[in-house]
């Protein structure tokens, strides 16, 4: 379970960007007065694919700090998450399952979930290499709360992404990496292994 790709500074490296995102993240929040508390939904039930080897290498160091039964567990529910996801894009409907770390509502790996999970809820925004500005308005309840706003406060993701860019050049340069393009959901991270 050691055998980790990511150094103790990358690492480091990593940690610190996903703690620069949480605060932008508070910051939008507390200006909206904006809460996941007492939601009927949960976001962790979103489709989402995550494409750096980072990120991948991020999320087994925590797995890999679990006990072994623990990760047993969360494997028989990556394979049902796999199987209820195929099921569902067979029928051409987009995946609405709840992620297999998530526990009685919560994240199992909180301190390494990863970037769009530390993101999704809030209005953001991201300017693309062709200058075009996507933006995002956040989920249901956080548009209640901005509809019929002048100006919504959002989170500027352009920079973030940058960094994470630069941080997964610089890993994939370093390991050699020859595994092709990362597109994957967080349950195909738990049943592939840590990254090689």
């Amino acid at each position: 379970m050691s055998d980790n790709l990511l150094t103790p500074e990358l690492s480091a490296r990593l940690a610190a960007l996903y703690q620069r995102m949480e605060t932008a993240y508070d910051q939008v929040a507390g200006e909206l007065a904006f809460s996941c508390s007492g939601c009927p939904d949960n976001c962790c039930d979103s489709f989402f694919m995550h494409h750096t080897v980072s990120e991948w290498s991020y999320l087994w160091q925590g797995l890999a700090a679990l006990n072994s039964d623990h990760r047993a567990q969360i494997r028989g529910r990556a394979e049902r998450y796999l199987a209820g996801a195929a099921a569902a894009i067979a029928r051409n409907e987009r995946p609405q399952l709840l992620c297999p770390l998530n526990e009685q509502g919560l994240c199992t790996l909180y301190a390494h979930r990863l970037m769009i999970c530390r993101m999704h809820g809030v209005p953001s925004a991201v300017t693309r290499p062709d200058g075009q500005k996507q933006t995002f308005p956040g989920c249901y309840r956080c548009q209640e709360l901005t509809e019929g706003r002048e100006a919504v406060p959002e989170v500027e993701r352009t920079e973030h992404y940058r960094e994470l860019a630069e941080l997964e050049r610089e890993l994939l340069t370093a390991v050699q990496w020859r595994g092709g393009r990362v597109k994957m959901t967080i349950a195909e991270m738990i049943l592939a292994g840590p990254p090689k």
